[in-house]
């Protein structure tokens, strides 16, 4: 009988490490599920915004969502346009991919492996949206750093940087 019970408190102690690294990972994988609700109800938040003022949000509603990085760049584009009487902007509405936006139209919101939030709209575009979130406030306070444009990596935040200059 004594040689059971050692055998169990081997055992025991043997899995002590295991279950404590197992306790890590979970954790780990719990606050990136964590952040990327976080990162989605911020972008869900924003498009559910623009579509009910119909994109007349003043000021826009990216801009409102946006980083301070972000916010220097749109704010590139309106001293452009105070400059210049012109546009150095992307000519259509960056949310919705479009000139004519439907507000009404099905959002699909997902993450990337890339840690990027994707908005599939119905219309057949995805856009893609980094955001960078504060993880020790409370509020759950995330803000969109960039917007890619299209599949080349080309992003917002970079276009109006170089063209509105």
């Amino acid at each position: 009988m004594p040689t059971y019970k050692s055998l169990i408190f081997l055992l025991t102690i043997g899995l002590m490490p295991v279950g404590s690294a197992t306790a890590d990972v979970t954790t780990s994988d719990q606050k990136q599920a964590v952040m990327a609700a976080m990162k989605i109800a911020t972008i869900t938040k924003m498009y559910q915004q623009d579509a009910d003022d119909q994109g007349l949000s003043n000021p826009a509603a990216l801009q409102q969502y946006a980083d301070a990085d972000l916010q220097a760049a749109i704010q590139l584009e309106q001293n452009y346009f105070d400059k210049n009487k012109t546009s150095c902007n992307i000519d259509y509405d960056v949310l919705w991919d479009s000139q004519d936006p439907d507000y009404t139209q099905d959002k699909k919101f997902s993450m990337t492996e890339q840690g990027l939030v994707q908005v599939s709209l119905a219309q057949g575009s995805d856009i893609y949206y980094e955001l960078s979130c504060d993880a020790n406030n409370k509020t759950a306070d995330c803000k969109v750093a960039d917007v890619s444009l299209n599949e080349d990596g080309r992003t917002l935040r970079r276009y109006l940087q170089e063209t509105c200059r």
